[in-house]
């Protein structure tokens, strides 16, 4: 069935899936990459690591890791 929208005003949308009127499929989709060192990403109350000379590369030679495109 047909659907009539008017006037919208959409602020910021962070993670969620905006669908207006009749929808066959909905995918919605994100891809992210994060270069951390060692140690990066630990939480707790006592924390003790111990990492010495580390390095993170964040060099990326091939370009494309994980594409989107169409809708399927």
């Amino acid at each position: 069935m047909p659907s009539v929208v008017g006037p919208i005003k959409i602020n910021s949308v962070d993670g969620g899936v905006i669908n207006f009127g009749d929808s066959f499929y909905l995918s919605p989709k994100s891809t992210s990459k994060t270069s951390s060192g060692s140690g990066s990403f630990n939480t707790g109350d006592f924390l003790n690591t111990n990492s010495g000379v580390n390095s993170t590369n964040p060099v990326d030679p091939d370009i494309n890791d994980q594409n989107l495109s169409a809708n399927a």
